[in-house]
């Protein structure tokens, strides 16, 4: 569907883009469950050298953090960002302003950099205004490929608006209980809502294709973050992942979960996993069979892997 401001409008004036389905006025300026009403706010725009090496490449991903999110994970590595509701800890204001035009600015000017895609971080909140962006980028010359990032907390008829806009999802697959998901994301039903759209996100690219150097073109990458004392769960992820799409997509198994100042009081999530817990989890992987796949070595866990949020690359003028 060809995205216009007339079906923006009405799609914000009720909003119903994720399961959260709050039916917010956020044309109105009334903000969503995600923080946001409708005007576009990221927080940074460079290229990222610490996605998965298919993804980066040598050059970057050329990297738009959006603010806001419809999670809300207490454990949020982004949590500067993505906590931008009316909560004691939320930091209302976060991120900058941008016109649909300047965003179009942002994605040709990060391919004249030399960007290896354009890489959409968290954008599901703001998905028909992005949507809008690429169709008039792509009008002026956007050739390289859309990386649509995500949680993958998304309605399958949203992601809908995407099908040949997006060349590459990155979706995560943060749990299978649903207790830890109520405990940590408020979300029961995040199992059942992730898989449906990585059904439909599976749908939209088919399985990976890559370029000469190696570099992605199209495909699925669900990324998996382990959790400390989570390995069990973290094994159920994967078998689920595996059994349902096979070597048709690719896996990448994260340790990099900091413990950030809001995480310190809470039971469970006030460490980092150990290499044993880390060790276990890529055994089960060999065991059951994946083979397309990306683990991380030693020091990832570290503060120093969460980008500065200062608004880099976002100054590019009206027009």
């Amino acid at each position: 569907m060809k995205m216009t401001l007339e079906k923006i409008d009405v799609l914000m004036k009720d909003c119903t883009l994720c399961p959260r389905r709050c039916h917010a006025n956020r044309s109105a300026g009334e903000r969503g469950f995600c923080g946001q009403t409708a005007e576009i706010t990221a927080a940074r725009a460079a290229l990222h050298f610490w996605e998965e090496p298919c993804i980066c490449g040598r050059q970057g991903s050329g990297t738009v953090f959006f603010t806001g999110c419809n999670l809300q994970c207490v454990f949020c590595q982004n949590f500067s960002i993505a906590h931008t509701t009316s909560d004691a800890h939320a930091i209302p204001h976060a991120g900058f302003s941008l016109s649909s035009h300047q965003l179009v600015r942002i994605f040709l000017n990060l391919q004249e950099q030399g960007a290896a895609n354009i890489n959409l971080v968290t954008a599901g909140h703001f998905l028909p205004q992005i949507c809008l962006a690429l169709q008039t980028a792509k009008s002026q010359g956007l050739s390289i490929p859309i990386v649509y990032n995500s949680s993958a907390y998304e309605e399958p008829d949203s992601l809908r608006l995407l099908e040949g806009l997006v060349d590459i999802y990155l979706p995560d697959m943060k749990y299978q209980s649903p207790k830890l998901s109520a405990e940590y994301s408020h979300a029961p039903d995040y199992f059942a809502k992730a898989s449906d759209a990585i059904r439909e996100m599976f749908r939209q690219t088919g399985p990976p294709v890559f370029s000469e150097n190696g570099l992605m073109k199209t495909g699925v990458i669900v990324r998996h973050l382990l959790l400390p004392g989570q390995a069990g769960d973290s094994k159920r992820v994967l078998r689920y992942l595996h059994s349902t799409y096979g070597s048709n997509i690719y896996i990448s198994i994260m340790n990099q979960y900091t413990p950030l100042a809001h995480t310190a009081q809470i039971p469970g999530l006030n460490r980092r996993v150990s290499q044993e817990e880390y060790g276990r989890v890529l055994d089960f992987a060999y065991k059951i069979g994946i083979e397309r796949g990306y683990m991380q070595v030693d020091n990832t866990a570290l503060e120093s892997f969460i980008p500065v949020f200062d608004g880099e690359g976002l100054d590019v003028g009206t027009f």
